[in-house]
């Protein structure tokens, strides 16, 4: 009779009992809200060849669509033009001729309201090696 018991007493195996059920109900609702999350994006695309840039917007947004997200876009918006005036000539003699260079910076922005596992699969697609991409991701306080 001397022999100590190895079982914890009832009380206290009921309060861990009672604790394990609080926590795991707490951490399944906890999983369950972050897949129910939806997330802003934003992504925005710049360019100077507005082919590729057209591409890639239409592959994001058919992405999107077969996922049956909320998108709004591709907004175009204006065009920068970088331009750059020289002289044709290296010395300051001659008649007075110019060259004239210019870059168009083309830029499209598109908005979508997905689940944080989505963001993902949707920007995987293969995206041309002159345009830029930029994704912008905020909380949806709907």
């Amino acid at each position: 009779n001397n022999i100590p018991s190895t079982q914890p007493p009832k009380a206290i195996t009921k309060q861990a009992s009672y604790h394990h059920r609080i926590m795991s109900t707490a951490v399944k609702k906890t999983a369950g809200e972050q897949q129910k999350k939806l997330l802003r994006i934003r992504i925005t695309l710049t360019s100077r060849n507005v082919k590729a840039l057209e591409g890639v917007c239409s592959k994001l947004v058919n992405g999107a669509k077969k996922r049956k997200l909320k998108v709004s876009g591709p907004v175009r918006m204006p065009t920068k033009t970088l331009r750059i005036t020289t002289r044709k000539a290296p010395s300051g003699q001659g008649t007075c001729t110019y060259d004239r260079y210019e870059m168009r910076i083309h830029k499209r922005v598109i908005d979508m309201v997905s689940p944080s596992d989505v963001i993902r699969q949707i920007t995987s697609v293969q995206i041309a090696s002159d345009v830029d991409v930029e994704v912008t991701i905020a909380n949806n306080n709907e």
